[in-house]
């Protein structure tokens, strides 16, 4: 993933665009995966880092998907509550559909595999509360939500439950 040639360098603005739902893995978690990954020479979009005050979030986090050459989703207890992850994890399932070489890696982070790839406990409750009162168009988004997280936890990834983080 680390660009090691100025023609990586043009092409790509980041190695890696990091997903992850604020509130359970910022501060702790995602913070160190950040941190290494810069260590480690990795151009990193991370959210709260990167966004310039002003601007469209929606449209500078689509972009800086399409302008990474990976993405690394961490899967934690309320990413499925969140609409700005799902709409991110599609992006970057759709991003991976249209380039093979991106790579994806999923990180389960307190939360079963089993349980993102389908919807079951904590994601199935989140996507109860997506669908009551949905209309037609936001039924159309659940099923691509639903979809993406089912691609993206097919993958090969880690499971960080009950692991040790240094």
């Amino acid at each position: 993933m680390a660009s090691s040639s100025s023609t990586s360098h043009s092409q790509w603005s980041y190695d890696v665009f990091l997903s992850f739902r604020g509130e359970d893995t910022r501060r702790n978690f995602t913070d160190h995966l950040y941190k290494a990954l810069i260590h480690s020479g990795f151009r990193t979009f991370r959210d709260d880092e990167e966004l310039r005050r002003g601007e469209e979030i929606a449209q500078e986090l689509l972009t800086a998907i399409e302008e990474s050459r990976s993405a690394i989703v961490v899967f934690s207890e309320t990413y499925a509550r969140s609409k700005w992850c799902l709409e991110e994890l599609v992006k970057i399932m759709k991003c991976k559909e249209e380039r093979e070489q991106m790579v994806v890696i999923p990180i389960f982070y307190h939360v079963d595999p089993s349980e993102v790839r389908n919807q079951t406990e904590i994601y199935g409750e989140a996507f109860t509360h997506h669908e009551k009162n949905a209309d037609e168009e936001r039924k159309e988004k659940i099923r691509k939500w639903k979809t993406a997280l089912r691609q993206a936890s097919d993958l090969a990834g880690y499971d960080a439950k009950n692991r040790f983080i240094s």
